[in-house]
């Protein structure tokens, strides 16, 4: 199965972007009459026939609409500091859209080595990783904030801040544990020097429980994707 991308019809007529149409006409050698599955990135998969096959402007007929196709039983936030390395947090982002992620957002910590982060190339991984998966929904990936305003926004069911608390000063729990009969979950993982106490301190007031990812000392990027898949497989 192949996904291609748009997500506006007017009159039950599109028109498919310049990338879009060259991979469908050139890469893939479609020709006019053929059908083609398309995905608005929200949720919704789309049944299109091709009514002009042009590598620079594909134009598609609307035959028919799936909404909520391949959707999940949970929403999932994760709130994550963009690593120095930034190949490192770009995997993250593909890996965790194949898994199944409704939002990331990049988040700026007190002991963050990355103070800056831009989202365009992250949003083009993003759109691949979810048409590579055979997804609908595409994530949002937000602009950054700092982890404190996060903290502060977050009205997630069930809001969870993996620490190490290598003190003992907290008791953690698995995720698992911390998610059972809750579907709507933020998780917030901290940079490569992890949270500063006092971020710690005000997530915790904030109602956020702290969670373990077992006995490894995980990288940033790892940590984030084993959360997602804590998450997922949970509820399939």
């Amino acid at each position: 199965m192949e996904l291609f991308y748009f997500q506006y019809f007017a009159e039950g007529i599109g028109h498919l972007g310049p990338e879009e149409s060259n991979h469908c006409i050139r890469v893939l050698r479609h020709r006019e009459g053929d059908l083609i599955d398309v995905i608005d990135g929200e949720g919704t998969l789309f049944h299109c026939k091709i009514l002009q096959a042009d590598p620079k402007d594909t134009v598609v007929e609307l035959l028919s609409s799936e909404e909520n196709w391949g959707a999940r039983p949970y929403r999932l936030t994760m709130a994550v500091c963009p690593t120095k390395n930034n190949d490192r947090f770009e995997w993250f982002v593909e890996k965790a859209t194949e898994v199944g992620v409704d939002r990331i957002v990049p988040v700026i910590g007190d002991r963050s080595e990355r103070k800056v982060y831009k989202t365009e190339r992250a949003e083009r991984i993003a759109l691949s990783a979810a048409k590579q998966s055979l997804k609908a929904q595409i994530p949002d990936i937000d602009e950054p904030e700092t982890v404190r305003s996060f903290i502060g926004t977050c009205n997630a069911a069930c809001k969870l801040i993996a620490y190490c608390f290598e003190d003992g000063s907290q008791p953690r729990i698995s995720i698992r544990e911390a998610i059972r009969g809750e579907s709507d979950v933020a998780i917030l993982i901290g940079p490569e020097g992890d949270f500063s106490p006092e971020e710690v301190r005000l997530a915790i007031e904030k109602g956020f429980r702290p969670v373990h990812l077992g006995h490894s000392r995980l990288r940033t990027e790892t940590a984030a994707l084993t959360a997602v898949e804590a998450v997922y497989f949970e509820f399939i």
